[in-house]
């Protein structure tokens, strides 16, 4: 049975509820570009030793800066490690002067259920991002696929301390001599010039 378009404008106009462009709703991408100096992303990533060791790695990022934080690696993120970098990463914030509203993390059961009080404890809200929707959390989806291509990939990782060693000159060269086309070109160290830091589409 074909519905004439007149005919859902009428359904539509009587619930209230105006066409596309003039919703009043707001959506995940405006969301992004509104809050991004208030958004940090996190996420866990795996990689093995040549022992074949398998090691997790929890790493934060500054949606509006780009600044990598990486929280730590174990070969067992048990609860009592995972809420201890949640400890950690709101102790680094209130150092640096940061003013986070939201973290953005995906469902894995790494996190502990003391994850989120912590960070709502410091008045960071945790947004959960939807079952298999790797694009609801781009920004930090992206900086792991950049770490495996440009470090993990072409380095043999001998242990956790060799990994760690590696992953902090990656964060040290990331976050200040890497030009980031998300920022104008900077780096997350230097302040964009009057520029959003998300583009507008």
């Amino acid at each position: 049975m074909k519905v004439a378009v007149s005919t859902l404008w009428e359904i539509l106009q009587q619930a209230g509820i105006d066409p596309a462009p003039q919703r009043t709703s707001t959506t995940w991408a405006t969301f992004l570009r509104s809050q991004a100096h208030a958004i940090i992303a996190a996420d866990f990533f795996e990689t093995t030793t040549l022992t074949g060791a398998r090691m997790y790695v929890l790493a934060v990022i500054e949606h509006a800066t780009r600044r990598v934080r990486i929280l730590g690696a174990t070969a067992h993120p048990t609860a009592g490690w995972v809420t201890q970098a949640a400890r950690n990463l709101v102790m680094d914030l209130e150092d640096a002067g940061c003013r986070v509203k939201y973290l953005i993390r995906d469902r894995d059961g790494k996190y502990p259920a003391l994850f989120d009080p912590i960070l709502a404890d410091a008045g960071i809200a945790v947004v959960l991002s939807g079952v298999r929707t790797p694009r609801m959390n781009s920004i930090m989806e992206r900086w792991i696929q950049s770490c495996r291509h440009e470090l993990l990939d072409r380095t043999l990782i001998w242990d956790q301390s060799h990994l760690l060693h590696a992953l902090r000159e990656y964060e040290r060269h990331h976050n200040q001599h890497r030009p980031h086309r998300g920022i104008a070109n900077a780096d997350p160290y230097i302040r964009c010039p009057n520029r959003s830091p998300i583009p507008q589409r």
